[in-house]
């Protein structure tokens, strides 16, 4: 006893580690089990047990054989724990030479070291084994009873927390370990899939994925160290994709090793050499290559590939089989396991054969090794795979495949091929294959991209800059930043393209490194000397790193000084749409956007639509861990209608994670210009040397670069860049030679003797989808695996045949295809098959215990066709044959648990999750086998634990919900019905994931329909004189139908319209009866009363000259009723607006005519049906061909009453006891009013409404009403409206619409749209309770009224040049000068005092190609303004005589009374507008100029935004930036500004010439510049007359000065003085007006 007290004393002083002394063999008693399944009991779980003996025997000290006796596998798949475990009796004799074979470990300390075995024992046992010595592994401290520390063991490195204590009575040493397995220094995980997905840590405050292990030790002290006695272990992990708070599914392992005895006989290792196989922590192994859907049993590769390429190929001819996307996993399997020469061995097999050879080829890019790469490679080159095919798998396996040297080095050999290089998709898609590689693998990439750059090399460049941005490795950054404006010298001249691609491509290495990557942005930001689109751009990619609070401050400060408005609405709309998101992702972002829009809202908040703009919508459910995010950017440059780039970029979030499915790209650079200017002019002309000598003699001018018009596409998937489209005018034009040429037309005559000769096609597409997948270890050794797999089969076969009567000729043509009858018969049977799979458990290539649930969905729609079209006769038949074939859509998703294993597959063992009906039983009693265990083992008590143990027990399992929904279209015999059925574990706990887990299917099936056989279903349509031989069922006038009214009061109501058939009309007017005479007086009395009243009102209201009459009897007495109601309201407003409507009675007197009538029901009265009076123009037949002849369908008929421009259309069912119907009616009263009828129901009596669309004058501009009245509708449309109401009055205050209520004419709803001007109108729009109205709407076009109707003219028939004006003329910039104020093309008013005799340049095209420019002079005698304009070849003048304005043309006056003057080859021409002179040549960018007395005004193009220069501006929308100086310096001074632009004199002896220049001047006085004395010259040239003259006029102006030191000499060349830095502002002396002496120089 003594010995034992003073053992324990020694051993908890010392805490030594467990004792094992050698040359002994310690004998414990092992027992393993891993289960998986939802954590209630009375549900189906999987799993495996492992029953041992143990034996142990230190050779050394720090040397141990381990043996295993009379080992035992178990599986389960069962109710727990009510089932018991299943003796894996084959598998366990399988593995006994393995696992009978004894291992060696290094063991010192309690620390485990190297792992030793044989080469035969493989990967997965000794995983097993290492799951067993993890239990020994104790990291014991001498000091401390309770402690952290990273400890490695089985799963990693991972937080380890000890707790020691003793028991003194009991002589035990209690020892407690817990493993956080969420926080390790270094986890075994490996993830397969996930390549393109992005961790979101903000996202994960609910898990989807947490782990623990505890391990428990009772240790007998000993005097040289300590027994383990018992150990346990029990990991629990718990997984949801929709977030473990609320319900997951779990993993739970269990470990118990117990102390038998210690035996004296050592255990002896095997005589084969032990290698060593690496430490304890956990190895992958064949578990990858296996995938967890399905266990196969792999003898014999090849042969399996062939059996199962058979069974695809047999099977999905016709139509796709249901299991053909599990065949299609199980093939891709087999190839993975094969090695190369097998693949090629069978390809050589197949490649005869097109079916086997297409599934072939779709299999082996999933393979996702370099053997598939290089196997695609070796079969293209060597010409066995045509360009499409290639194209399609080169596509999908660059992509799948994992970067590794010998990938990159296939894919530069691949590049580097002449066959690839001749190819430019082909090329595209292996340089874009390029991703995710390690530093050392992007090396090579770095290389092309320097090479490219020193060649020049555009097209390389950017390719290469679009895979590193792929590759997104933060080693790139570097290469890239040498493609960075501003950061390399080599980049300055490359093009702008070039510089988005280059700051573009950080954006994948901001993912992981957004600090370096912030800095690089926000000076890329900052620099105001980059174009706005980089600056734009590189704020993408900044706000892409999630943007702290001080950045985001610092961006809002310099935007409150940023002198460019696209680049200020830009950033100011992105970060207000960031204000709103919801992703935690960015709720940073957010909360300091947020701030940015306080400070920056009261200056940017209403900037114009055209502007830049950034717009981001998201939705995120933080219970459920998913959400969408959208975003779209719009940049422009000169705020023209079409943007030059635009960006759009979807992304998904999802369990934790989240992924950029897709963006696209757009740039449009130059394309609207493109589109709308005239072809470039002859090469001989002089035109630009004429203008090169104007702008000449302007001070350091400098054209505006060029823009070559081009477009580019980009797409992006999982944010790769899969594919990009450059399109420039080179490739436009090969195109369109290419389609306009021969070849064209004789691929096109092929095909058509082809689809002539008929044909049959099939073709079936096998695609993986998905396959995700997340491996890692447990406690005992097995590894754990959560795989998500898609996979589908869609096919479809075709059958064509044609006839054509008569027969063809051999050399046809196809215009002869116009008057021949031909017959086609089609058949077509798409099919589709989706299988998802969805896996939770242990996966190895032994065995698998899992919880699986699969989704599948197959469909089949086969249909048979056959048409007819005779183009002679007008006829067209289509008929839909029935097919043998089953119409349906199923799917079916349920979860299992399912256990198996490689050596006896038929036992494997499925059970359904929620078992088909009963009580759950929760009883605890178990069998022999887990008796050990089965205590610990139990349903988690975490998610019952709120439940009363006996509520539990009593908790029964609730019947499937079954539920049959048939539809029946009984006309055409066709029945739909709908099957649901589902059982889920939604009763147990109400969340997502116990509502999915179960079992569910939805069957869709479309069959014949119960009674009379149908043959077919035909659809018949003719047109023209025959159309009446097709009317199956005649609709005439009933007896109770209302007596229709006679036709004069119809030729009465036309005379009224058409005053030209007053005469023409006459005898037949005065033949009438009496009767109807007097009937006719009657109505048209009260409907006379009623025209005026409305005409009144609405004059009142909304100035429309109304006559309008109703059209039905019923309607004329509750408007006739109305009128007389309103009469002594409406009479004060008659008597006040008497005198006016006298004043305007010759304008409303031609507006009666069309707004004026009050006899109009009668037209459409006067015959409720036209069957009886005009054959049917159109007769459509949709009707069923029964077996027993009996009509049944519908009936289409048209009628046209050419005479009183009258059209009815009537849908009537072809049964004869079916008297609904819909009738449509509508009539053209004049050429100024149609109105409409649409009624249904029975006769076309229950609900019927009236729509009438009428055009007036107001203020003699055009208007148009549109008027809906009704008398009864069906209810369920009442919600519909009153939805529709809401929502309007709910959006109209954002768009500016203003709203009253008011109490208007029940049951009408009128619109009137008022002509404003040729760019807007006036809306008003009355609803019976409310009035809503718009002033001033613009129009994206203009109207082609007024002179916008006689610019037209000079299109003549040519209908797209007329579209493109309109557009062209609605979105121009214009600039306008009243006086001596000019308000520029951007709105900003300048008043400055024009010089005299000197012409200065309003507005001109400041490219390189000069296409106009105009240029003013104020005359210095009359002071009269005086205009020159150079476009095309012509130079015209416009100025002021005493009698008017005269127009010269090229020197040679043109009188007034000849114009229009249209230019003989360009689209030039000028017209007399108002009081003065318009010239237009928008197809030069012009769009007019206007010169009058009083006004002139210069409108260009807006695609010649931002393009212009000149007093006018640059017509960019840039107001901060508007005085831009012919040297683009920008200058504060509106004077200095428009002096700038003087085209200088050179002599003063020439009376017609300026007699002013502009100069430098020096500051008359001498200032103080920091801190010394300074003279200042001025930096902006004044305007100053020539020597020899002596200034008449001056001005003062404000310029900038630059100043040197006093001591200094003058500069010789005051030229350099405009590129200085401004010192001071101060005032100067101009010259407006010079009078020279004859003696000047």
């Amino acid at each position: 006893m003594k010995v034992l007290v003073l053992a324990l004393a020694v051993a908890l002083a010392g805490k030594t580690s467990p004792e094992f002394a050698v040359g002994k063999t310690y004998v414990y008693k092992y027992e393993a089990v891993l289960m998986g399944g939802l954590p209630e009991e009375g549900l189906a779980r999987a799993g495996l047990k492992i029953l041992s003996e143990v034996m142990i025997h230190p050779v050394t000290a720090d040397t141990f054989v381990l043996k295993l006796e009379k080992p035992e596998l178990f599986e389960y798949s069962g109710i727990w724990p009510k089932d018991a475990f299943i003796p894996a009796t084959k598998l366990t004799s399988a593995l006994a030479a393995q696992l009978l074979t004894p291992i060696k470990f290094e063991y010192a300390n309690g620390v485990v070291g190297k792992v030793f075995a044989p080469a035969g024992i493989s990967t997965t046992v000794l995983n097993i084994y290492r799951g067993l010595i993890n239990m020994f592994q104790l990291n014991i401290k001498k000091t401390q009873n309770v402690y952290e520390l990273q400890e490695p063991g089985t799963q990693g490195v991972c937080k380890t927390h000890y707790v020691i204590s003793e028991d003194t009575k009991a002589e035990r040493i209690h020892l407690s370990k817990t493993k956080d397995l969420n926080h390790c220094q270094e986890r075994i995980i490996k993830d397969i899939g996930l390549a393109y997905v992005e961790r979101c840590p903000e996202c994960e405050r609910g898990k989807i994925l947490k782990g623990a292990a505890a391990f428990n030790y009772v240790m007998k002290p000993m005097p040289t160290g300590a027994l383990i006695l018992e150990a346990t272990t029990t990991e629990l992990i718990q997984f949801s994709p929709l977030n473990i708070m609320n319900g997951a599914a779990q993993m739970e392992a269990k470990q118990v090793l117990k102390f038998v005895e210690i035996l004296k006989t050592p255990v002896e290792p095997i005589g084969a050499d032990y290698l060593d196989r690496g430490s304890l922590q956990y190895e992958f192994g064949s578990e990858l290559l296996q995938n967890p859907i399905q266990l196969l049993r792999i003898s014999n590769a090849e042969a399996q590939i062939v059996e199962i390429l058979n069974h695809l190929v047999t099977n999905n001819e016709a139509k796709v089989h249901e299991d053909a996307p599990l065949k299609f996993i199980e093939l891709i399997q087999l190839l993975r396991v094969a090695r190369f020469e097998t693949i090629e061995a069978l390809w050589n097999q197949v490649k005869a054969k097109p079916d086997h050879r297409h599934w072939i080829l779709n299999a082996v890019p999933a393979i996702g090794t370099h053997e598939a790469l290089r196997f695609i490679k070796e079969k293209f080159l060597a010409g066995e795979v045509t360009i499409a095919e290639a194209a399609q798998a080169l596509l999908a396996a660059v992509h799948m495949v994992t970067a590794d040297m010998e990938a990159i080095k296939l894919a530069e050999g691949l590049v580097l091929n002449h066959k690839i290089q001749e190819n430019p998709v082909l090329l595209e898609i292996v340089w874009l294959a390029n991703h995710a590689c390690p530093a050392k693998l992007v090396r090579p990439i770095h290389e092309l991209a320097f090479e490219a750059l020193n060649k020049g090399n555009v097209e390389e460049i950017t390719i290469a800059l679009k895979v590193l941005g792929n590759a997104g490795h933060p080693a790139s950054l570097k290469p890239i930043m040498k493609f960075l404006p501003g950061f390399g010298s080599a980049a300055a001249n490359l093009p702008h393209r070039v510089h988005n691609d280059a700051i573009l491509a950080m954006r994948n290495i901001a993912k992981k490194e957004p600090k370096m990557i912030q800095e690089i942005a926000v000076q890329l930001f900052m620099d105001k000397a980059l174009p706005a689109e980089h600056r734009m751009v590189a704020a993408i990619v900044l706000f892409e790193t999630k943007v702290p609070m001080a950045l985001v401050t610092t961006l809002a400060n310099a935007l409150l000084k940023e002198s460019n408005m696209q680049i200020a609405s830009f950033v100011y709309s992105y970060m207000k749409a960031l204000t709103r998101t919801t992703a935690p992702d960015l709720a940073s972002v957010a909360a300091a956007c947020n701030v940015a829009v306080k400070i920056l809202s009261p200056k940017f908040d209403r900037l114009s639509y055209r502007f830049s703009r950034a717009l981001y919508i998201d939705a995120y459910h933080s219970p459920s861990l998913i959400g969408a995010a959208a975003t779209a950017f719009y940049i422009n440059d000169a705020a023209t209608v079409l943007p030059k780039a635009m960006l759009a970029k979807v992304r998904t979030y999802l369990a934790g994670a989240y992924a950029d499915v897709l963006e696209v790209g757009v740039r449009t650079e130059g394309i609207q210009e493109a589109l709308l200017k005239m072809e470039e002019a002859p090469a001989n002309t002089d035109r630009l040397a004429k203008m090169r000598q104007v702008i000449r003699v302007l001070s350091e001018w400098r054209a505006h670069p060029n823009r070559p018009p081009l477009a580019s596409v980009n797409v992006k998937l999982f944010g790769q860049e899969i594919a990009f489209a450059n399109v420039d005018k080179a490739i436009v034009d090969q195109l369109i030679e290419m389609v306009s040429g021969p070849s064209v037309h004789r691929f096109g005559r092929r095909a058509l003797e082809t689809m002539l000769s008929g044909f049959a096609l099939h073709y079936a597409k096998p695609m993986l989808l998905a396959e995700v997948r997340r491996i890692i270890p447990t406690a005992v050794g097995l590894p754990m695996e959560l795989s998500f797999y898609t996979a589908a089969v869609a096919a479809a076969s075709v059958e064509f045949h044609a006839s054509v009567n008569p027969p063809l000729p051999a050399d046809f043509h196809a215009t002869q295809l116009l008057k021949s009858d031909i017959n086609m018969r089609a058949a077509i049977a798409p099919c589709v098959s989706m299988h998802t799979y969805a896996v939770m458990g242990v996966n190895t290539a032994l065995a698998q215990a899992s919880l699986l649930s699969r989704a599948r969905v197959h469909t089949i729609v086969p249909a048979k066709i056959e048409a007819r079209i005779d183009m002679i006769k007008g006829n067209f038949k289509l008929q839909l044959l029935p097919v043998k074939g089953i119409d349906k859509i199923a799917s079916a998703l349920y979860t299992v648990a399912v256990a198996r294993n490689v050596e006896d597959l038929a036992a494997a063992r499925i059970t359904p999750v929620i078992p088909a009906h009963g009580v759950l039983h929760l009883s605890h009693h178990t069998s022999s086998h887990e008796a050990s265990v089965s205590t610990e083992i139990s349903a988690s008590s975490e998610i019952l634990s709120a439940l009363p143990r006996h509520v539990v027990n009593k908790m029964s399992i609730p019947k499937a919900y079954e539920k049959k929904m048939c539809a029946a279209i009984a006309t055409f015999g066709i029945k739909a019905c709908t099957e649901i059925e589902s059982q889920n574990a939604a009763f147990i706990r109400d969340c997502p994931l116990y509502a999915i887990i179960g079992r569910h299917a939805v069957m869709v099936e479309v069959a014949p329909a119960e009674g009379p056989v149908i043959e077919k279903i035909e659809i018949e349509i003719q047109v023209g004189d025959k159309a009446a031989e097709k009317i199956v069922r005649v609709i005439n006038m009933s007896e109770e139908e209302e007596v229709v009214e006679d036709k004069n009061v119809l030729m009465r109501l036309r005379k009224i319209l058409i005053p030209g058939l007053k005469n023409a009309t006459a005898v037949s007017s005065s033949s009438s009866s009496s009767s109807r005479a007097s009937k006719s007086s009657s109505v048209s009395s009260a409907s006379s009363s009623s025209s005026r009243s409305s005409s009144h009102s609405s004059q009142r209201h909304s100035k429309v000259v109304d006559a309008a009459a109703p059209i039905s009897k019923r309607s004329k007495r509750v408007s006739s009723s109305s009128s007389s109601s309103h009469s002594s309201r409406l009479s004060k407003i008659s008597s006040s607006s008497r005198s006016s409507r006298s004043s305007r009675s010759s304008r409303v007197s031609s507006s009666r005519s069309s707004l004026g009538s009050s006899s109009s029901s009668s037209a459409m009265s006067k015959a409720k049906y036209l069957t009886n009076t005009v054959a049917p123009a159109v007769t459509v037949l949709i009707r069923a061909v029964r077996a027993d002849h009996k009509v049944q369908g519908y009936q289409i008929a048209a009628y046209l009453d050419r005479a009183n421009a009258r059209l009815q259309v009537i849908f009537a069912n072809l049964a004869e006891n079916d008297h609904f119907r819909i009738c449509a009616d509508g009539v053209m009263l004049s050429t100024h009013k149609v109105m409409g009828k649409i009624a249904w129901g029975l006769e076309c009596k229950q609900y019927e409404t009236e729509i009438t669309a009428e055009t007036g004058m107001v203020d003699q501009l055009p208007a148009l009403r549109l008027k809906l009245t009704w008398d009864k509708l069906p209810r369920s449309m009442k919600p519909y409206a009153r939805d529709i109401s809401d929502y309007i009055s709910r959006i109209a205050h954002e768009f500016g619409v203003k709203m009253a209520k008011n109490k208007n004419i029940p049951k009408q709803i009128k619109l009137t749209v008022a002509v404003a001007s040729e760019h807007s109108v006036n809306v008003v729009l009355k609803t019976p309770t409310r009035t809503a109205y718009k002033l001033a709407l613009g129009l994206p076009v203009s109207l082609p009224i007024g002179n916008t109707e006689a610019e037209l003219q000079i299109y003549q028939d040519n209908w797209v040049d007329k579209i493109m004006h309109l557009i062209s003329k609605a979105n121009a910039a214009e600039c306008s000068l009243v006086k001596d104020t000019i308000i520029t093309f951007n709105k900003r008013k300048i008043r400055t005092q024009l010089p005299h005799s000197c012409y200065q340049v309003l507005a001109q095209d400041c490219t390189p190609e000069l296409k106009f420019i105009v240029i003013l002079k104020r005359d210095q005698m009359q002071e009269k303004n005086q205009i020159n304009l150079k476009i095309a070849n012509i130079d015209v003048d416009m100025y002021q005589r005493e009698h008017g304005v005269v127009l010269m043309v090229n020197g040679v006056e043109v009188p007034l009374s000849n114009l229009p003057y249209h230019h003989p080859t360009a689209k030039i021409q000028i017209l007399q507008k108002e009081e003065g002179i318009a010239l237009h040549a928008s197809g030069h960018g012009l769009q007019e100029v206007f010169f009058s007395p009083t006004e002139l005004k210069v409108k260009v193009a807006d695609w010649m935004r931002g393009q212009t220069c000149g007093i006018c501006g640059n017509a960019d929308g840039e107001i901060r930036q508007e005085f831009v100086t012919p040297n683009q310096r920008v200058t504060k001074n509106a004077a200095s500004f428009a002096y700038s632009w003087v085209l200088s004199g050179k002599s003063c002896r020439d009376a017609t010439e300026c007699h002013m220049k502009l100069e430098s001047v020096k500051l008359e006085k001498q200032i103080m510049v920091h801190g010394q004395e300074s003279k200042c010259y001025s930096v902006e040239p004044v305007l100053r007359c020539l020597p020899g003259c002596m200034p008449v006029r001056t001005t003062t102006v404000s310029v900038g000065y630059h100043c040197l030191p006093a001591s200094m000499n003058r500069p010789e060349k005051l030229s350099i003085i405009s590129q200085k830095s401004i010192d001071v502002h101060e005032t100067a002396e101009a010259h407006l007006a010079c009078r020279c002496t004859p003696q000047c120089a």
